[in-house]
């Protein structure tokens, strides 16, 4: 079947178009207009962003993204309640896309009693409700989409606040660089034949085993697991080096493909430090020699930034076509419905 048929057959709710137009979420974000009052300048002890599944992957990889621009402490906090450590002169991004999450919810509520400074993202919902009751910083982004397919939005939405309250340098170029590489590879990765399509084919029938570098790429391996999760419908693995060479290694041992079956998909980048590099080729041969098929996705760019979103963007279009190709719907996420329904 060509692409289109594809999409006809198995993706009623046309995410691939929403995956061309990816690029559209950046210019959103980035000429939205930003109110912080007088947080500019701010000299804050430390800043958390709080949120889950596509909030909180767009912190983390804005760890990986800014690397050492930062310069306090930057944690992402997936949970029901506050770090205990964060105080009135600390920063807390409230980031949820439905604005419903309950975990997110729980924090604000928590962070409204400490009297930290607060910036509130998000479609509507509760945060909404609070932030303007409360009168907090609310950074309105784009409602309709699946939280997954508004990287775009969440990602670019949090940097814009970084950048408007001088927690880092201008990034204006850097932006718009990304926006256009998005809009390429939008043309590219939705064409026949494809990189994109070519390596969920061969990963149909396997489970993913995704490596990559730890505070480099870590987050763009954690996103990718995560979207063959909720995309493809697939169990993945993900693990970091060199972490992994600590532990998981030697799992490879053992390895047996009539108990699963699975290809390695390692994420590259020339900045790695060179002790990282060859761990990345010593563990490759081990799986290798266990008949384990290696496969290295590198993002294009003349810095890690432009990389970085290379491979993200990469990884969105390969976990796509791994869903149709399996004949799966790339929206439906049932499980997480029926959780939640159980929850409330």
């Amino acid at each position: 079947m060509k692409i289109a048929d594809y999409v006809s057959k198995y993706d009623p709710e046309n995410q691939f178009d929403v995956l061309i137009n990816s690029y559209k979420q950046i210019e959103f974000s980035w000429n939205n207009k930003v109110e912080l009052g007088e947080m500019k300048n701010k000299n804050f002890d430390a800043v958390a962003v709080t949120g889950l599944g596509g909030s909180a992957i767009s912190a983390d990889l804005m760890q990986n993204f800014l690397g050492g621009e930062l310069k306090v402490p930057f944690i992402v906090n997936r949970n029901y309640s506050l770090p205990s450590f964060i105080n009135k002169n600390s920063l807390l991004i409230v980031s949820s896309y439905s604005g419903n999450t309950e975990e997110t919810v729980s924090v604000l509520k928590e962070a409204l009693e400490c009297g930290c400074q607060i910036v509130c993202i998000s479609t509507g919902g509760k945060v909404e409700s609070s932030a303007l009751e409360h009168d907090l910083p609310l950074v309105k982004i784009l409602p309709g989409y699946q939280p997954r397919y508004a990287l775009g939005l969440s990602f670019f939405s949090l940097l814009k606040v970084l950048q408007s309250i001088d927690l880092i340098d201008n990034q204006d170029e850097t932006v718009k660089e990304i926006i256009q590489l998005w809009k390429t590879r939008g043309k590219e990765y939705s064409s026949e034949g494809s990189r994109a399509f070519k390596i969920a084919e061969q990963i149909i029938g396997y489970i993913p085993t995704i490596y990559s570098a730890a505070d480099v790429t870590s987050a763009a391996g954690y996103r990718f697991k995560c979207q063959f999760n909720e995309n493809s419908k697939m169990h993945a693995f993900q693990n970091v080096i060199p972490e992994l060479n600590h532990n998981e290694i030697i799992g490879w041992e053992s390895y047996d493909e009539n108990q699963y079956k699975t290809k390695v998909l390692n994420i590259i980048d020339p900045d790695y430090h060179p002790q990282v590099k060859k761990r990345f080729e010593i563990t490759s041969e081990l799986a290798s020699q266990k008949g384990v098929e290696i496969i290295n996705l590198e993002g294009t760019g003349n810095n890690l930034k432009l990389r970085l979103m290379d491979l993200i963007y990469l990884g969105d279009w390969i976990t796509y076509y791994a869903a149709v190709l399996r004949g799966f719907d790339p929206t439906e996420i049932d499980n997480i419905n029926t959780l939640k329904k159980r929850l409330a």
